[in-house]
């Protein structure tokens, strides 16, 4: 799994005080070949195909502020419409949400389910968006470094962009900031320079063939001198796989909540100082093992030297959540440790969290 690159700032595409509109496309290629993806997308055609499935979402807060506003795709008939958590978080606690689709019709809407940990929510439009076609998905599983894209929406507020581009990178971890002081995170994000700035979240993301392939999430700035992001599109762009995240709107949508994995570890980072000092080759600690759990079962004991999560340098807590997050594709959990001198390794499946 490959991890975001240091010296760039990653921030959510959501626009505060701004109206949005988001557009998802389908399109026909152009420059097509029997032997692979074409050569690029039909952006016209895709903005054409693709814009009656995709809304507008604003998020009004409790005290009657605008919360911000972001986009969304309808998924099944009814209304459902998957979306960005942070999109409509402003919302929770006495807000309200209002989408609109591209032919101005406006209407208000209800969280049917959230899920933080992975920046996903699902939608309902009270009007059922009546009449307007649910977006064609595809898949992400067989996605091609190079193969041309389509994302489309309302950047800044400028209704109806369409931007064309290719997938950059494939399996990217992302962590972005969530409600609450929270963190998301993107598992296997797929990187595209197709432009996503403030305002394209909970978008789609679509091949030439008119299919949802990513929910737009995130973008990558270069610091400026105060080391903040510049919050534009610098050909950085974050989208969530449809296949991530659609069994996870399924199960929003049946249960209202997201049951997550776990391989019954606490784990604790060494700080790096206090790591080179003591001579430890990783920088997590474990604290504790789950009785009965799978950690547990493979031999893990507490104060074992965690060096590696899934072949990355262990260095942070969240590599295990990440890890466990992997585990709804039916990815195993690999863990490289040292217990003493002795260096072990040790493949783990995660379980379903018990509620």
């Amino acid at each position: 799994m490959s991890v975001l690159v240091m010296g760039v700032v990653t921030v959510i595409a959501l626009v505060v005080g701004v109206v949005v509109g988001m557009v998802v496309g389908p399109s026909i290629g152009v420059g097509a070949t029997t032997d692979g993806p074409p050569a690029a997308c039909s952006a016209t055609a895709v903005a054409a195909t693709g814009l009656p499935s995709v809304v507008t979402v604003a998020a009004q807060t409790s005290t009657g502020a605008t919360g911000g506003t972001g986009s969304g795709v309808i998924v099944r008939p009814g209304g459902v419409i998957v979306t960005n958590d942070h999109v409509i978080s402003p919302a929770l606690n006495g807000g309200s949400l209002v989408v609109r689709y591209s032919n101005g019709r406006s209407s208000p809407a209800a969280v049917v389910g959230r899920d933080v940990l992975t920046d996903l929510a699902v939608l309902k439009a009270a009007d059922q968006a009546s009449g307007l076609p649910v977006s064609a998905l595809g898949s992400s599983q067989n996605l091609l470094v190079g193969e041309p894209v389509v994302a489309l929406g309302a950047p800044l507020g400028l209704v109806d962009t369409v931007t064309a581009g290719i997938v950059s990178a494939l399996d990217r971890e992302v962590a972005v900031p969530a409600a609450d002081g929270q963190t998301a995170h993107l598992v296997g994000a797929i990187q595209t320079d197709a432009a996503i700035n403030p305002g394209n979240s909970g978008g789609a993301l679509v091949n030439c063939r008119a299919e949802l392939i990513g929910v737009n999430t995130a973008i990558a700035t270069v610091p400026n001198d105060a080391g903040e992001g510049g919050g534009g599109s610098v050909g950085l762009g974050f989208a969530i796989p449809v296949d991530i995240a659609m069994p996870i709107a399924e199960e929003l949508i049946s249960t209202g909540t997201v049951t997550h994995y776990t391989v019954g570890l606490q784990v604790q980072a060494v700080p790096a100082a206090i790591a080179e000092q003591l001579g430890l080759p990783g920088r997590l600690l474990v604290g504790s093992v789950a009785s009965g759990g799978p950690a547990d079962l493979a031999g893990l004991r507490p104060n074992d030297v965690i060096t590696q999560v899934n072949g990355q340098p262990a260095a942070s807590v969240e590599q295990i959540t990440v890890a466990e997050l992997g585990a709804r594709s039916g990815r195993p959990v690999e863990i490289a440790y040292l217990r003493g001198a002795t260096p072990m390794t040790v493949t783990l499946v995660a379980v379903r969290v018990q509620p």
